[in-house]
């Protein structure tokens, strides 16, 4: 066998240990290419300023956190919707240079950090082509490029999960601790980042003690670590607060916003009425379960229908960034030019991921990653979709995709790929449309509606539409 061909899944979980000198000369060259990218993205991003939750970020980092009264104590500091890592993230550059454009540049650092962990995971997964397409993916994703030079969590989110789950992979191929333990002090620094993937711990544990030898021992390691990260927050927030709080507060308002049949204004009325942030917490917790058992038995189904098209849809955060204004007024062909480099390579990257699904080997990697991507859909069915909620996900998507690639019919590699048999195929066929179901009507609004949307027309592209137009309504 070629070094780096695609390789069946055994060899691929076997071999791990040997890793050729074209995967390390491929891993090394896609990192620092990806690393590049992002550098020369920050340094030559058009003007532009912080919008709608960035400016939270911004603020509280830069100005609240490093005040005199908190002086980062995490004792002194009200801060409890969100979870506060990312936080930190943004105040300990601001302080030490000063600067926004340093934290921009320590995330450009991070970002790239993606690349060699997709490739890692990937070839323990697929073999060493898929996990160097995948790293290939996420080195020039545009998006993920976008983010590292603006103030979201999911820039620095991304890279925790995913190394966590790199550590995961190995903790589970490997003997010894070593990979558990940092597998499990990555996932609570990734709780601390986002609080959603607190809730697949259960399950990752689950999978490394399933038919592995010693796997109750190590899965028993990973959730004793990654609580050691995360409790003390909790006991911070019993202190602090006087209530149990796992991690943050934004979890219930989301899920009441996410199925009530209020409008989003009527929600915040409701929410903002109450006073303190621990009784506005439990008064969301009560109305989303409320709202719950109200809206059953068919509650899963409007779910499926409403927010699987939001969650997946052809649309994205740097595209929202310029439709709101945040880079001036923008030239037409300019903004439908930015917006061709953001959904096509989304588009191209589900196409190839179809193809995976087609050629997909048995193993327990695979099962750990499309588990995850599934749970993850789920999660923002149950809460509410949106186009940058995917992007912590779409890794697992660029490792199938990367795996499609490699496995493409004019492929020298693609003898060693798993045939198309009746199951892949309808596997193939049953992921093919619910991702047609899921995109096509963002596809379609893009041919029918005026655009930019008439609420934010005239903010951000030149010839916008005039209000009243259209009478869809901005997605929460």
């Amino acid at each position: 066998m070629r070094p780096g061909a695609a390789q069946p899944l055994e060899s691929a979980c076997a071999n791990v240990a040997r890793v050729s000198a074209s995967f390390r000369r491929g891993l090394l060259v896609l990192t620092l290419a990806g690393l590049a990218v992002r550098l020369l993205w920050t340094a030559l991003e058009p003007a532009t300023a912080p919008v709608a939750d960035e400016t939270m970020w911004v603020s509280w980092g830069s100005q609240t956190l490093p005040s005199p009264e908190v002086r980062f104590s995490p004792l002194r500091l009200l801060f409890v919707f969100h979870p506060p890592l990312y936080l930190y993230f943004v105040g300990v550059p601001f302080a030490v240079f000063g600067s926004l454009q340093a934290v921009k540049y320590a995330q450009c650092l991070a970002g790239a950090l993606l690349v060699p962990a997709l490739a890692l995971v990937g070839r323990r997964a697929f073999g060493e082509r898929a996990g160097l397409a995948a790293a290939g993916i996420a080195a020039f994703y545009p998006e993920l490029v976008w983010f590292v030079s603006h103030f979201w969590a999911e820039a620095v989110f991304t890279v925790l999960l995913w190394w966590a789950m790199e550590r995961l992979l190995a903790a589970d191929d490997e003997k010894g601790t070593k990979a558990v333990l940092a597998s499990g002090l990555l996932w609570g620094l990734a709780v601390l980042t986002r609080e959603t993937v607190l809730y697949f711990l259960p399950f990752a544990a689950l999978w490394l003690a399933w038919r592995r030898t010693g796997g109750a021992k190590r899965a028993a390691v990973l959730l004793a670590t990654a609580a050691l990260v995360v409790v003390p927050w909790t006991i911070r927030n019993w202190l602090v607060f006087d209530a149990f709080v796992p991690v943050s507060t934004s979890g219930a308002l989301n899920l009441w916003q996410g199925n009530t049949r209020l409008t989003r204004e009527q929600v915040y009325e409701e929410y903002w009425a109450v006073h303190g942030r621990i009784a506005k917490y439990q008064y969301a917790r009560r109305k989303a379960v409320e709202t719950f058992l109200e809206l059953q038995p068919l509650w899963i189904f409007e779910k499926l229908r409403d927010e699987m098209p939001a969650f997946w849809a052809a649309h994205g955060q740097p595209i929202v960034h310029l439709e709101r204004g945040a880079y001036g007024v923008v030239a037409r062909p300019a903004a439908l030019a930015a917006v061709a480099v953001v959904l096509l390579p989304y588009l191209a990257t589900l196409v190839l991921f179809v193809a995976g699904v087609a050629a997909l080997p048995r193993s327990r990697a695979v099962v750990l990653l499309l588990g995850f991507l599934v749970f993850y859909v789920l999660l923002h069915v149950v809460a509410h979709g949106y186009p940058r909620y995917r992007l912590p996900a779409m890794p697992a998507v660029f490792l199938v995709a990367g795996h499609g690639w490699v496995c493409r019919p004019w492929s020298a590699a693609r003898v060693r790929c798993p045939g198309p048999d009746r199951r892949r195929r309808l596997s193939a066929a049953a992921t093919a449309l619910v991702l047609a179901l899921s995109v096509g009507p963002s596809l379609v609004a893009w041919f029918t509606r005026p655009w930019p949307p008439p609420w934010f027309a005239g903010l951000g592209v030149e010839g916008g539409a005039s209000p009243g137009e259209s009478p869809q309504q901005e997605k929460p």
